[in-house]
C-alpha cells in the first residue's frame, strides 16, 4: 500500500504495480483487442485572429499522437504542463473532437458517432476530474451528485436508485451520514470519493483520472491512490493516469507514455522506464526527482532553454531546442516511434541510431 506518494523516491516505492496485473496478462496472453486505441490523433485550437492579425493561428495541442491500452491496464500519461496530455484524455473520451484522427474504443469508431448512439458507448467511460470541488456541483447534495447518471442513463425506481447511491458511497469509503451534504461541506479527500463514486454509477470499463490526486493534501493523495488500486482489481476496470507526480505514476502503472508539446516521445512498460529511459527528456524528468536521502547532494537535472511555444512548434524533433544530444538531422526531420526492445518504443533520431548500430 502507498503511504506517501508525493515524498517518496521511485526506487523506494512499492513495485507490485510495475508489473501487468493478472488481469492484464491474462489479456496479453489472450492477444485481445485493445479496450481503446488512438491512431494519429491531432487536435488544433484555433485561436482569435483575422486577416489584419496576419491570418488565424492555432495552438497545436495533440500532434499525430497513436496508442493502445489493454483491458484491465492502468496505462500512465505523463509530462510537463502544456505537453497534451489533458486535451488528450478528453479526446479518447470525446468530450473533445479531434482535428483528425481516429478514436476507436472495443473496436469501434467514436468519432465517426454522435447523438443517441455516442451517448451510449460513454457510459463505458468516466472521467474523474483534478480538481474535486468544482467538479461536483455546488447547488446538489451528494445523493443527487452520484444520482444523476443513473437518472439520465437508465430506468430506475426511487428505492433501487437509493439503494444504489448507498452502496457507490460505501464502496469509496463513505456513508450514509455524508448523503445529504453539499460538496461544500466535505473535505477535498471526501469530494474526491464522490467524484470517483459518480464516475462507477453505470459500471463502466474504462476510467479516465486527470490529475486525480494533485489537488490533495499528499496523506491524501495515498489514500485515494489506495482506493483506486483496491477498485481495479475488484470492479476489472481499465484506467488512463495522467499525472505530472512520477512517483504516484510509476506506483500505479503498468505501461507509461511520456509526452513533449503534443507528441509521444517513448512508450514502455513502467518498470522499464524507471530502469532504463532512453529519450533525453525521459531522463531529464527522471532525474529532476528530488532525491531525499541522507547525504546525497547531488544536483537536479535541469534542463537548459525553455518550451517553445505549442503555437509555433519546431521543425524535426520538437525537443531539440532543449536536447543535450542534438544533431543536424533532428532539426530538419522528426523522429518517429521505434521499438528499439519489445514493448519499448522511443522516438529520437541519436538513440535510435545507436541502438541500430549496435553488434
Amino acid at each position: 500500500m502507498l503511504t506517501n506518494p508525493s515524498l517518496q523516491p521511485a526506487e523506494m516505492l512499492p513495485t507490485h504495480m510495475t508489473t501487468p496485473s493478472p488481469i492484464l496478462e491474462t489479456t496479453l496472453g489472450q492477444q485481445t483487442q485493445p479496450l481503446i486505441e488512438v491512431k494519429d490523433i491531432v487536435k488544433k485550437f484555433r485561436l482569435p485572429g483575422g486577416w489584419l492579425s496576419g491570418g488565424a493561428s492555432y495552438v497545436h495541442a495533440v500532434s499525430g499522437v497513436s496508442l493502445q491500452v489493454q483491458p484491465g491496464e492502468v496505462f500512465g500519461l505523463v509530462g510537463e504542463s502544456g505537453c497534451g496530455k489533458t486535451t488528450l484524455g478528453r479526446i479518447m473520451l470525446m468530450l473533445l473532437e479531434p482535428t483528425s484522427g481516429q478514436v476507436l474504443f472495443e473496436g469501434q469508431d467514436l468519432t465517426e458517432m454522435a447523438g443517441n448512439e455516442l451517448r451510449q458507448m460513454r457510459q463505458k467511460m468516466q472521467v474523474v476530474f483534478q480538481n474535486p470541488l468544482a467538479s461536483l456541483s455546488p447547488r446538489l447534495k451528494i445523493f443527487d451528485v452520484v444520482a444523476e447518471p443513473l437518472r439520465t442513463h437508465q430506468n430506475i425506481d426511487k428505492s433501487t436508485l437509493s439503494d444504489r447511491v448507498v452502496e457507490l458511497l460505501n464502496l469509496v469509503g463513505l456513508g450514509t451520514q455524508h448523503i445529504n451534504r453539499f460538496p461544500h461541506e466535505l473535505s477535498g479527500g471526501q469530494c474526491q470519493r464522490v467524484a470517483i463514486a459518480r464516475a462507477l454509477a453505470l459500471h463502466p470499463k474504462l476510467i479516465i483520472l486527470d490529475e486525480p490526486t494533485s489537488a490533495l493534501d499528499v496523506s491524501v493523495q495515498a489514500q485515494i491512490i489506495n482506493l483506486l488500486e483496491d477498485l481495479r482489481k475488484e470492479q476489472g476496470l481499465t484506467y488512463t493516469f495522467i499525472s505530472h507526480d512520477l512517483a504516484v505514476v510509476q506506483h500505479i502503472s503498468d505501461r507509461i507514455g511520456v509526452m513533449y508539446l503534443g507528441k509521444l516521445v517513448e512508450v514502455a512498460s513502467s518498470e522499464a522506464i524507471f530502469a532504463e529511459p532512453h529519450h533525453p527528456y525521459t531522463q531529464a524528468l527522471l532525474g529532476a526527482i528530488p532525491q531525499p536521502e541522507v547525504g546525497d547532494t547531488d544536483e537536479l537535472a535541469i534542463l537548459s532553454g525553455t518550451v517553445p511555444s505549442p503555437t509555433d512548434p519546431p521543425p524535426g524533433c520538437r525537443f531539440h531546442t532543449r536536447c543535450p544530444l542534438v544533431q543536424s538531422i533532428c532539426t530538419a526531420e522528426e523522429p518517429e516511434l521505434i521499438e528499439m526492445s519489445p514493448g519499448h518504443e522511443v522516438a529520437c533520431h541519436v538513440v535510435n541510431d545507436v541502438h541500430h548500430r549496435k553488434p
